[in-house]
């Protein structure tokens, strides 16, 4: 329901709700598109706080003239719930006297600072009674109803109410026509018997000669199978082996081929890596340019060493001389 609600409200008096009356408006059978709907107000009850959902049953009854502060409500709830909260940390906190051991037993003791001597002792004496053995109940008696009403007889002669000859007639009857109806019966039963096992035979025959041609279709399409893949096979026998003879030819080409230019090249990169080697070359190269350079590096060695020696004799020849020609002049 769409409406436009105005609510009045005193401070101190109850809700009342009142709706401005206006017309219907003129709706089409369709949605409009979200473009072309008119914007209006609604007010939807489902979401109005001040309406009551769930059982009213169990709700207190405010008054209308003191309306509960909804902090205030909030706020004891917090409080109740911190409450006990701490009722329960202090029951699991709170440290229980484990189970006694197998074989015994928790007693009570005084803990108080004083003891004091437990003299009141309650007086107990012991008194056995013995109860009648139980008796067999007797059998219950048969219910005999009380006689009511009176006895009243007659006298019946023979012939009077049954004669033999005459009430036998239909009763013969009957069972005659009984016997020859059930022979009947038997003798059709037993004609429709065999003809329904001349029936089952020949169906029997037309069965095991379809069942049998059948056999022979599936053995006969077996063998056409079994032909067909082994033909298969060896088709793809005869394409395998001469992809191989052509892959073979191919490859022995290619290496032809590849092992014509391959050879030279072997040869010049060998020789060009010095696999290939003149022997007195390659004997200068490894046994006498080390030998001459190790003998030029001994003797610029041994030059080098005798220039040191001559540069320390003429130094310290040229400090003595220096200190003579000191001593001199200072006398």
């Amino acid at each position: 329901m769409a409406f436009v609600s105005q609510s009045q409200r005193a401070p101190n008096e109850s809700y009342t709700f009142a709706s401005r009356p206006r017309p219907v408006e003129n709706r089409s059978k369709y949605r409009e598109p979200p473009s072309e709907q008119t914007h209006s107000n609604y007010g939807n009850i489902m979401y109005d706080r001040r309406v009551v959902r769930g059982n009213t049953y169990a709700q207190l009854i405010i008054p209308t003239t003191a309306q509960p502060d909804p902090v205030e409500a909030q706020r004891q709830q917090e409080s109740r719930r911190r409450a006990i909260a701490r009722k329960r940390a202090r029951e699991q906190f709170i440290s229980s006297t484990p189970e006694a051991l197998q074989g015994r037993k928790h007693i009570d003791v005084q803990t108080e600072l004083y003891l004091e001597e437990l003299s009141d002792v309650i007086v107990a004496t012991d008194v056995e009674c013995q109860t009648d053995a139980f008796l067999d109940k007797p059998a219950t008696p048969l219910f005999i109803p009380a006689k009511s009403g009176k006895d009243v007889e007659t006298q019946i002669e023979e012939g009077e109410l049954f004669d033999f000859d005459r009430e036998v007639q239909p009763v013969l009857e009957v069972l005659v026509g009984k016997t020859i109806e059930q022979s009947l019966e038997e003798v059709m039963e037993e004609e429709e018997l065999a003809c329904l096992r001349a029936q089952q035979r020949a169906f029997e025959e037309l069965r095991n000669n379809e069942l049998a041609e059948v056999l022979r279709l599936q053995e006969q399409e077996r063998r056409h199978s079994e032909e067909k893949g082994r033909r298969i096979a060896q088709q793809k026998e005869v394409l395998k082996k001469e992809k191989e003879t052509a892959e073979k030819i191919a490859a022995r080409a290619y290496t032809q081929q590849y092992l014509s230019d391959l050879l030279p090249a072997v040869f010049t990169s060998l020789r060009s890596h010095g696999y290939f080697y003149d022997p007195v070359e390659k004997d200068i190269e490894n046994n006498f340019f080390p030998w001459l350079m190790a003998e030029v590096n001994n003797s610029l060695e041994k030059r080098y060493t005798a220039r040191e020696l001559l540069d320390t004799i003429i130094h310290d020849v040229t400090q003595k001389r220096l200190k003579m020609f000191k001593e001199l002049e200072t006398q």
